[in-house]
């Protein structure tokens, strides 16, 4: 049994997995689930992780969602939970989007620490999924210095 913590890192693919994969170092030698939208992006963290010499991740992709698109973000929760329920991770790390906010939620039902960094995009007000998370949040986090409150989300420096 593993004395490590196991991790499950979430992102949208685009902009929000560009910036979570710039965090990977922080994790290369824990166990980890990566999950995002985009199928395709197993082989490049499969191929990543063989070229740092760390331990092959796994990969799970989920249906890509959005607020307009009800059916596909019910698909997705659904497909998200069943992740989480799965791997049972002790700590959630996201940079935002849909599947990130459902499973920052649940892995916090769940007894996960869970860390949200809104996405750098946002420079002028936070994610609507990021200011509704705040409160689930173990660590709330914004990469623009002049976002940052006292009750979060905090300012740490950017990813970018």
């Amino acid at each position: 049994m593993s004395t490590y913590p196991k991790l499950m890192v979430v992102a949208s693919a685009g902009g929000h997995w560009v910036q979570l994969m710039r965090l990977r170092r922080a994790w290369r030698d824990l166990p980890v689930v990566y999950v995002s939208t985009e199928p395709g992006l197993g082989d490049i963290v499969r191929a990543m992780a063989r070229d740092e010499g760390s331990p092959a991740p796994a990969f799970r992709a989920v249906p890509d969602a959005n607020l307009t698109h009800k059916l596909s973000l019910l698909r997705q929760f659904v497909q998200v939970l069943g992740l989480v329920l799965r791997h049972r991770p002790d700590v959630i790390v996201t940079t935002g989007a849909a599947p990130g906010y459902f499973a920052l939620r649940l892995g916090k039902l769940l007894g996960a620490r869970t860390i949200w960094i809104d996405s750098m995009a946002n420079a002028e007000e936070l994610s609507r999924s990021g200011q509704e998370i705040g409160r689930h949040a173990d660590l709330w986090l914004t990469q623009w210095e002049h976002l940052a409150r006292p009750e979060g989300p905090h300012f740490m420096g950017a990813v970018l």
